[in-house]
């Protein structure tokens, strides 16, 4: 296996435009589409079961419970948004439609076209975030500036879990293998890292195994933000995703250069 550092250039620009080319064509049934599973979420389980809470309780932070939810649906969705870009779309452009090998027979390195399907899968998620944003900004469960500082945010969850997917791709014999992805780890993270309720109401143990998950990184940053309040020891979250997210890079590279080059 190739361990060397990332030989990077802008013709990963050249890799990340081309793929906006592509969606473009279809940009708002794609982003209609990662809005309708959030959105059903957010109402089902926000008014359904939210009905059935009383409001302002102290474990959601004297809000009511959709405003509580929201904000873990912003992440959640980026989250599933960055994955299956990650996955589906990359597994395809790399091995059903050999779009990769067409472009390594151009002067573009892998190094590059691994970094630009992460920037790609990052910018296609924070659209996604944005989308939800603008969603719950417009229905009131929004009151502060600070939500604005959840942007850049969002756009480091998408890298981090673009660049997780971009490990599982390298690996993946077929489309199937991604459902052990989906099952085993992504949404174990959506039920235990604080989306629907708080982590402190697990057990001791499970909340040390959801603290260390990056899904609860995100939604740590975002929640507070979208409160109006600035985050509690921000820096170790912002650090847990940043490393997560050149971590899972690196790996995807030499995985992909593993299975492509070798």
């Amino acid at each position: 296996m190739d361990y060397s550092f990332p030989r990077l250039s802008l013709s990963a620009i050249a890799v990340w435009r081309r793929n906006f080319l592509v969606w473009r064509k279809l940009a708002i049934p794609s982003v209609l589409g990662n809005l309708a599973d959030p959105m059903i979420y957010l109402f089902g389980l926000g008014y359904g079961l939210g009905s059935l809470l009383p409001e302002h309780l102290d474990q959601f932070g004297g809000v009511p419970y959709i405003v509580f939810l929201a904000a873990g649906t912003v992440c959640a969705s980026t989250m599933n948004a960055a994955s299956f870009e990650a996955l589906y779309s990359a597994f395809s452009r790399m091995h059903v439609q050999k779009t990769w090998d067409a472009i390594l027979n151009t002067p573009v390195a892998l190094d590059d076209v691994i970094l630009g399907e992460l920037l790609w899968a990052a910018s296609k998620a924070t659209l996604s975030g944005l989308a939800i944003l603008i969603v719950i900004a417009a229905l009131g469960f929004i009151s502060s500036p600070l939500a604005l500082l959840a942007i850049p945010v969002i756009f480091l969850i998408g890298m981090a879990f673009a660049g997780l997917g971009l490990i599982v791709t390298a690996l993946a014999p077929s489309y199937d293998f991604f459902m052990y992805y989906f099952t085993l780890f992504v949404t174990p993270m959506v039920l235990a890292c604080g989306v629907f309720f708080p982590v402190e109401q697990l057990p001791a143990a499970m909340q040390g195994v959801a603290g260390a998950l990056p899904l609860s990184h995100a939604v740590r940053l975002v929640r507070p933000l979208l409160l109006g309040e600035m985050p509690a020891d921000p820096l170790p979250h912002l650090a847990a995703l940043l490393l997560t997210t050149i971590a899972s890079f690196w790996l995807a590279l030499m995985l992909t250069r593993k299975r492509l080059l070798m």
